[in-house]
């Protein structure tokens, strides 16, 4: 079977949604938030095995993901988007991305009956790609030796990875959590391979910012958590490539993520919030790439809106400095 060409990938929603042509490829299962440098190795690995058996190259991801099952709103922040990931994932040249729900039925399977029906049954994988500490299965007593065991007896063979570490520790996406939540954008970039960005599309809001002089594109994040929360610097582009006003693919700006503590009350969903320097203009419906790279300071409660419209003030101010002291390099 010919490797899948690039207008050919595919987002596989379910095991029901397998077909007999998705039969045969080289597999990787884990939750790739972020597709870090660490995930990226992998799926250079996959990719490689993948032409070496002339075969489509296989992510298996699970929505929710497993600690967000188990834990809700308590489980760590995502780093992005579903949506983000699967084109991620497409971007680091996977072929197909199988999404299985992960609910209490998927739970409830034995670490056999999830070899059994997903990995042989539904996809039919001849080489597979996982962690030598990679645990799965309802009493998680599936392990890179049972693979190994249960491939050889069905046809496909299985192979570990090896830990990609910078500045002497491995690379994963508690630590880009971290380093995110401590404003340290040039440890996150360099364990991401790339600036940390959110994407979104800009939705209509209250129109606050305008009131408060500061007219915002609202970007609803969709998520428990933000990993980011705060006000922060930021280089805005259109995900398209596309002008954001005449002349202009990219604009300096600041940023609010959070909840809007002054202005919201209980249960907000979180928000980002993002003013565009020296622009005006309608971005309704567009999807924009929020780039981050410094934070200014925390999210916090205000006494009054005067008072809240003298800070946001302070915070432009403040963000229009950061840009002079840091101008973008270009090559």
């Amino acid at each position: 079977m010919a490797q899948v060409r690039e207008q050919e990938r595919e987002l596989i929603r379910g095991l029901h949604n397998l077909r007999p042509r998705h039969r045969g490829c080289v597999a990787t299962i884990g939750s790739f938030d972020g597709v870090h440098r660490g995930h990226q190795a992998i799926i250079a690995q996959l990719n490689q095995r993948a032409r070496e058996h002339d075969l489509p190259s296989v992510a298996i991801i699970f929505e929710p993901q497993p600690h967000e099952f188990f834990s809700g709103e308590r489980a760590p922040a995502r780093l992005m988007r579903f949506k983000e990931k699967v084109l991620a994932l497409f971007e680091a040249g996977v072929d197909r991305v199988l999404c299985l729900q992960f609910n209490e039925k998927l739970r409830n399977l034995s670490a056999e009956a999830f070899i059994q029906r997903i990995l042989v049954d539904g996809l039919g994988i001849r080489h597979l790609v996982v962690g030598d500490d990679f645990r799965f299965g309802c009493d998680r007593s599936g392990d890179y030796r049972l693979l190994q065991k249960v491939g050889a007896e069905a046809g496909f063979t299985v192979e570990d990875t090896a830990t990609v570490e910078i500045r002497g520790a491995r690379v994963s996406s508690t630590r880009i959590r971290e380093a995110l939540q401590d404003g340290d954008f040039e440890l996150a970039e360099t364990l991401l391979g790339k600036p940390y960005r959110i994407t979104g599309r800009v939705a209509p809001g209250r129109s606050l910012g305008r009131q408060l002089g500061a007219p915002t594109a609202n970007v609803r994040l969709h998520r428990y958590r933000s990993p980011l929360v705060g006000v922060y610097t930021v280089r805005t582009t259109a995900t398209d490539g596309s002008e954001l006003a005449a002349g202009r693919t990219e604009i300096d700006g600041v940023a609010n993520v959070g909840f809007r503590p002054t202005v919201e009350g209980e249960g907000a969903q979180p928000l980002l919030e993002v003013n565009l320097f020296d622009f005006s203009g309608d971005l309704y419906g567009r999807e924009l790439a929020v780039e981050f790279c410094h934070k200014l300071r925390d999210e916090e409660k205000f006494a009054s809106l005067d008072i809240l419209k003298a800070r946001i003030a302070q915070d432009i101010s403040d963000a229009r400095e950061w840009f002079v002291q840091h101008p973008r390099e270009r090559s």
